[in-house]
Parts: structure tokens; sequence; C-alpha cells
């Protein structure tokens, strides 16, 4: 397909479909969503930064099922620990050394670490090397950075090959 004429394909048909299942179907409604469809991603695709491609889309999915069930198992972790007195939490401020680059890997790192209750992603630095997090309840920092390192970062390396 002509780049040129359909530069985002898969947007241009969710647009379309989106439209139709939004509105009652007609010819008009059919001819309208297909100019919008055609025509928002070829005015928007200049403003789009290219992003680094899934290189092992089996491996990405197997890594969502470990996220999900990472979520899962910190959700009783973090429920258990809030209900105990608060004395008995040792909250830590942590950088992690980052090996992974691109913005959508890093992206996805930070908001895997954000998504799974008891951390959170504070910031990068400039240089985009490290990564700050917030642990809720950390009893050995470099198990925690270990985990993450080995859990999360090495698999986005290898899922975009960065």
């Amino acid at each position: 397909m002509n780049k040129a004429l359909l530069p985002m394909p898969i947007h241009t048909a969710v647009l379309l479909l989106t439209w139709l299942l939004l509105n009652d179907f007609s010819i008009g409604h059919l001819l309208l969503g297909s100019l919008l469809a055609v025509l928002i991603p070829w005015l928007v695709a200049p403003l789009s930064d290219p992003q680094a491609p899934v290189r092992k889309p089996g491996k990405a999915l197997v890594y969502a099922l470990i996220v999900l069930w990472d979520i899962l198992r910190s959700n009783i972790e973090v429920a258990i620990l809030v209900m105990r007195p608060n004395r008995s939490l040792r909250p830590a401020l942590l950088a992690l050394p980052l090996d992974i680059q691109g913005d959508l890997p890093q992206a996805l790192l930070a908001s895997t670490i954000s998504l799974t209750p008891g951390t959170v992603s504070m910031d990068f630095s400039e240089d985009r090397r490290w990564l700050y997090i917030h642990a809720l309840h950390v009893t050995d920092e470099q198990a925690l950075l270990r985990s993450i390192k080995e859990r999360y970062e090495a698999p986005l390396k290898e899922i975009f090959a960065c």
C-alpha cells in the first residue's frame, strides 16, 4: 500500500470502524467516515516520531502476561503492607541504571514499574541513563533493582532489540 496515500493504514481502519459504530449506518456516514479516516492520519503522520518496532511479538505477549501477574501479586502484597502499622514500612528512593535505549522501550519500563503497586517511576535523568523510582517498602534495594532489570528491562531489551 502506498505510504504517501495511507501513511497509517491500521489507524485509518480503526477510525472508520469507530465512526461507523458511533453513528447510524448510511452511505453519507460511510463516505464522511472514510474521508475523515484517510484525512486525519494523513495530516498527523508528519507529527509522529518513528518508534522502535517490536522484534519479538511472542515475547511481548509473554511480557504482558508477566506484568499482569505481577500487578495482581503486588496488589495483594501492598494490601497486606498497608493493613499493618505504618512504622513497619520502609520506603525508598532508588536509581535504576538503564541499559535500554529509545523513548518507547524506556516509557514502557517506567509504565510497567508504575503499574505494579508499591512502586512508582518518578523521573529519568537528563541523559536518560537512570530511572528514579519510589518504592513503598524495600528490604533489599539491590535485590529490587536486580529484579526490575531481570524481570522487566531484559525482556523489553529483547522485544525491541535495543
